[in-house]
């Protein structure tokens, strides 16, 4: 059976390139129809968002940390090379790196290149890091540098099966409109015919998850720090119109030099002051009550995981816990909160303030907005300005070696093969996500974000 009998026409294939930029063959064609944007602003004055009524957190996209994991094997001209079925792995025939391709899904051109667009044959892969639901976490190198990135590769059919395109899109939207010292920056996006990618910073430090169950919980001093750095980045985005909506440890890498760095944007949201959501997303020990009675949610609700986050540093545990799906939930609109008696009272205040079961009185949510937070007695010792320079160093810095080092990645990741799995063939729809590709621009062309 050839390919013809095996792909769908132009006609069936699945519609990305409104975020994911064009695909080859749509570079190909001179007269382009792109689909609609799926995220484009409704003319209508309707003040709540129509979203799926259920979304599941997705898997981690990474973990540790683990024993020392050495790289035993060079593969500097080692690339990801994709078929129909898989992502291949190819060992190049010269030292650049270089490899006749003779699959026309490679997403650039020698025009592209010159333009700044970059592709799939514009990286070597080193690791498996993570996988998640679409796909898999690559550690890849940028050809022709020392630069390593983080590669996520989503598969659409997969994306297609669980109806999530738009939160595809709007994470890639996200992610080139934030700029701050921690939240994990996109570099790149594009696609091929079968697959998405996003090419973020390589973050080595491990989850704040994983710091936390080897030490158990951390001393107010650290996890002030922590809190702050993530309060920080919470500000930037609600500063920015964004909800983040899934804000829990796995969320939070550890950088080289120990500061937390805010990541997976797959269920953040834009939204606008005054409007609420109807989804349940997020991972259920994080969820703010309202989330869980479906009365319809704000930025608030990221403030409440937050403050889960806070309480879970500085007790080892969430403050709801056990039993199934719907008993942590029942506690979570019911229970109150059991402050342990070794916190301090500047603690207890805060955390009673965040774990504000009704949103309009929790602590965040009033007319001062972040800066109810920022100006908590708890945070009375930071200083924003250098916390925001990356000035305050955290006490605890990771054990890194290097930006190569994966010591800090669990081996159930490292140790997977570099071969993705199989994609079926999508079989209706377009497979083009219209506008996807992305290059970040230099420092010095980007123009200021929001201040907070």
């Amino acid at each position: 059976m050839g390919l013809t009998d095996i792909l769908p026409s132009e006609q069936e294939e699945l519609d990305f390139s409104d975020v994911f930029g064009p695909d080859p063959q749509s570079l190909a064609q001179e007269n382009v129809v792109a689909s609609e944007d799926s995220l484009a602003t409704s003319g209508s004055c309707e003040k709540v968002y129509n979203d799926p009524e259920v979304v599941y957190s997705r898997s981690h996209s990474l973990v540790g940390p683990t024993a020392c994991v050495m790289l035993t094997r060079q593969l500097s001209k080692l690339m990801l090379h994709e078929s129909e079925d898989s992502l291949e792995l190819i060992e190049c025939a010269n030292d650049e790196g270089e490899v006749e391709q003779e699959d026309s899904s490679i997403c650039t051109t020698q025009e592209d290149v010159s333009e700044g667009v970059v592709g799939l044959d514009h990286f070597e892969v080193l690791k498996v890091v993570g996988q998640g639901a679409f796909g898999k976490v690559f550690q890849v190198r940028k050809k022709g540098s020392s630069d390593i990135y983080a590669m996520k590769v989503m598969r659409k059919d997969k994306i297609m099966e669980k109806n999530h395109s738009d939160y595809m899109k709007a994470e890639r939207d996200i992610l080139t409109k934030v700029d701050h010292p921690f939240i994990v920056p996109l570099r790149y996006s594009f696609q091929t015919k079968y697959r998405l990618y996003l090419v973020l910073d390589f973050v080595n430090g491990g989850h704040l998850f994983f710091q936390l169950y080897r030490h158990g919980l951390f001393r107010e001093e650290l996890a002030r720090v922590y809190a702050a750095e993530i309060v920080s980045a919470v500000s930037h985005l609600h500063a920015n119109g964004i909800m983040h909506r899934d804000l829990k440890p796995e969320n939070i890498l550890l950088d080289a030099d120990g500061h937390a760095m805010l990541t997976d944007f797959g269920l953040a949201k834009e939204f606008e002051e005054n409007t609420r959501s109807n989804s349940m997303c997020g991972t259920v020990e994080y969820m703010a009550p309202e989330i869980v009675l479906g009365k319809g949610h704000d930025k608030a609700a990221d403030w409440w995981s937050v403050g889960v986050l806070l309480f879970e540093m500085l007790t080892g545990k969430p403050p709801f816990t056990g039993g199934n799906r719907d008993k942590i939930q029942q506690k979570i609109v019911k229970d109150k909160i059991k402050l342990p008696p070794f916190l301090s009272s500047e603690a207890h205040s805060l955390l009673k303030g965040l774990l504000q079961k009704e949103s309009s009185k929790r602590l965040g949510s009033g007319p001062g907005g972040s800066d109810e937070i920022k100006n908590h007695k708890w945070f009375k010792s930071i200083n924003w300005r250098k916390l925001n320079a990356r000035e305050i160093q955290p006490s605890f810095r990771p054990n890194v070696t290097g930006k190569n080092c994966i010591v800090n990645i669990d081996e159930c990741w490292t140790n997977m093969t570099l071969v993705d799995s199989p994609v079926s063939t999508p079989v209706a729809g377009d497979s083009n996500f219209t506008g996807f590709t992305y290059v970040r621009p230099s420092p010095f062309l980007q123009k200021p974000p929001n201040s907070l």
